[in-house]
């Protein structure tokens, strides 16, 4: 099928990524520990660098200190 004969609806519109994502099952992997809201102190220079990626950059800044840990063992 090529993209020009797909139709697109209000009830099946476009999926994006994050769409996509959200209906991957997690199957035999281990469960998502839960977060928790913190007020964190960060140099500008550096949180600015991380928003100007885009959106999630809570996550990515998540995703750096477990890397740290996970390395620091």
């Amino acid at each position: 099928m090529k993209d020009k004969d797909i139709l697109l609806t209000a009830e099946h519109p476009e999926a994006d990524v994050k769409h996509i994502v959200r209906g991957i099952v997690r199957q035999g992997l281990k469960a998502v520990p839960p977060k928790r809201s913190v007020s964190l102190r960060i140099d500008a220079d550096v949180l600015d660098w991380f928003k100007s990626k885009g959106a999630g950059y809570q996550t990515r800044i998540n995703s750096v200190l477990r890397a740290f840990t996970e390395a620091a063992g």
